[in-house]
């Protein structure tokens, strides 16, 4: 089953005040802001200026007569001209600054998104879907780009014309003005309330949008196990509901919206219609020019239509404001994990590598809180010293590694890295002096060489070669179509599990730590690819530290010490020989192992 989203409750607000949250990003660009507002009130300006220009014509060009009236239609048709020239050059400013800054605020937004979840510690992952995160990273960035680069503007365009209007409609004609300001207050109330119901609706939809991408994507990954147990036609299933939920909440949106401009443009141009009703009669009656009604009707549109854009562009808002809502409370979440504020610093590293102490360890999984995967665990590991630690699954070996790298920290106990208390170092200065090749290996989609060069950004090309031969992969790399520059495929499918592996180890030795964890670093090989490897790692343990996951027995008996865990908690130590001796839980895996392979 997929599971829930567990981020932070949403935050109840009515109104679009959560916009307000994209002022950081908004903030570093003022000047390109300014710009776009001195376009936008010249291209309003010319807008309002219109009506004005056709009032004058129609007064003073058609109901003067002959030649004065031939040059006044001549000089104002000009002047109309001349504002449209205007207006069309302010308005093409005002599009490319607010589509700059849309294109702009986006790609911030989506690179502070990103640098925040990649901070956050694996428990963050544990409850979190990627899917959901990459969700949130497009779909929920484009609605802001939206509102951003097109939105914003409209709105404040539409409140100039607005207002613009407004005023000329009470210059022109101040009790019919009165009259119209009072209809449009009485049908301002429900186009609020459903403007509200839209932007709930919104955040409905965006949610059922990103649970259909979570699916597809935990799916799309698992692809081999879907198809080995031929259930290729129950996903599709489960996500053609998934698709179809978010359809029909899609629908209750648009629907919302469809009511929400149907009741604007009624409601706003029933009242316009009526008052230039009576503003006909009012020419009929001497008290109007003809040139006076005509402005006012010009002006009554740009009112109407200003107010008709502006409830368009809430609906949008609504939808922006759900959007920025749900990543204000991805950029909310705060790992529980985190660097001191004044760091201690290691001591200068051995020649044997580091000192490693565990005293009185006890962890809990925040997802398992009432099961210790270790209690009480205590351990001394000396600079140089290998030791492998072995025992059923579930016995928390790999949780012990964990611990290690600081991806959570236990509720109980004290870890110490040559001395210091791995709490109190900076997480990027203890992850640096710390190696691990991981069970289940990540090859990322580019070619060998980089693979490799992960381990250490800046290694040359040389020293990523010198560690591919020391992990015995320089052969089969030299062998791929275009050597290390060929490219490994999405999670490295072009590659058998044992040279997935290889590159890992690569990896790890390229990046030479005090400290290398190896977990089940050589489960994946064949005999004589893990001859190889077997070779490479004894000499890349010479002057650090290694702590060994390990069931093959190759890798434990060489280990200066074998410790043996149940439970989460140490149960026997010593040598092969002595644990053999024992007759113990090690001595009944070797046994186990013997028979697996005579």
């Amino acid at each position: 089953m997929l599971m829930a989203m567990p981020f932070t409750q949403a935050l109840q607000k009515s109104s679009l005040a959560t916009l307000q949250g994209l002022f950081p990003f908004l903030a570093p660009y003022k000047r390109e802001f300014l710009l776009a507002g001195i376009a936008l009130l010249v291209a309003a300006g010319a807008t309002l200026a219109i009506p004005y220009a056709f009032k004058q014509m129609i007064d003073l060009g058609f109901a003067a007569g002959g030649a004065t009236s031939i040059r006044h239609v001549n000089a104002y048709f000009l002047a109309l001209f001349g504002v449209a020239g205007i207006l069309a050059i302010a308005t093409a400013a005002r599009f490319y600054m607010v589509s700059w800054l849309g294109e702009r605020v986006t790609a911030d937004i989506r690179s502070a998104v990103y640098r925040h979840v990649v901070s956050q510690s694996p428990q963050f992952f544990e409850t979190t879907q990627t899917g959901e995160v990459l969700s949130r990273l497009t779909t929920d960035t484009t609605l802001i780009q939206a509102v951003v680069g097109t939105s914003i503007s409209m709105v404040l365009r539409n409140a100039l014309l607005f207002i613009g209007g407004l005023v000329m409609l009470f210059v022109t004609s101040a009790k019919l003005s009165s009259i119209i300001i009072v209809l449009l207050a009485a049908v301002v109330l429900p186009i609020v309330i459903f403007g509200r119901r839209v932007r709930k609706l919104s955040r409905d939809s965006q949610d059922r949008i990103a649970d259909a991408s979570a699916m597809a994507g935990e799916i799309l990954n698992a692809m081999p196990t879907v198809q080995a147990f031929t259930h290729e036609a129950v996903e599709s299933s489960r996500f053609g509901a998934s698709v179809e939920n978010a359809f029909s909440t899609a629908m209750r949106r648009i629907r919302a919206r469809a009511m929400l401009t149907l009741l604007a443009i009624l409601l706003v141009f029933g009242a316009i219609v009526f008052v230039l009703w009576l503003g006909a009669h009012a020419v009929m009656q001497g008290r109007m020019t003809g040139g006076e009604l005509g402005q006012f009707i010009l002006y009554a549109a740009i009112v109407a239509g200003a107010i008709g854009a502006l409830s368009e562009v809430l609906g949008e808002a609504q939808r922006a404001a759900g959007a920025t809502e749900r990543l204000l409370e991805l950029m909310s979440a705060r790992a529980p994990i985190q660097s001191p504020a004044l760091p201690r610093v290691l001591p200068p590293r051995s020649q044997n590598g580091a000192a490693l102490v565990l005293r009185e360890v006890t962890f809990h999984y925040p997802s398992r809180p009432l099961t210790a995967s270790l209690s009480h665990l205590s351990l001394t590991i000396q600079p140089g010293e290998t030791v492998a630690v072995v025992g059923p699954s579930g016995a928390g070996k790999t949780t012990l590694f964990q611990l290690l790298l600081r991806f959570y920290d236990p509720q109980q106990g004290l870890i110490t890295l040559d001395g210091v208390d791995i709490r109190q170092l900076d997480l990027h200065a203890l992850r640096a002096a710390i190696g691990i090749v991981p069970q289940d290996t990540v090859i990322f989609s580019a070619n060998a060489l980089e693979n490799i060069r992960y381990g250490r950004i800046d290694a040359t090309d040389a020293e990523v070669i010198a560690a591919a031969k020391m992990a015995a992969a320089h052969e089969f790399i030299d062998r791929l179509p275009q050597g290390y520059r060929s490219f490994l495929g999405e999670r490295g499918v072009r590659l058998s599990g044992g040279q997935r592996q290889r590159i890992a180890i690569a990896r790890a030795l390229l990046k030479n730590p005090p400290l290398l964890l190896l977990d089940e670093a050589t489960s994946a090989l064949d005999a004589e690819s893990e001859r190889l490897v077997q070779s490479a790692l004894e000499a890349a343990m010479v002057g650090r530290t290694t702590l060994i996951i390990a069931h093959r027995l190759a890798t434990v008996q060489r280990a200066d010490r074998i410790v043996v865990m149940e439970n989460g908690e140490i149960v026997e130590a010593g040598t092969h020989a002595a644990l053999i001796a024992l007759g113990g839980i090690y001595a009944n895996l070797a046994a186990l192992q013997f028979h697996t392979y005579r």
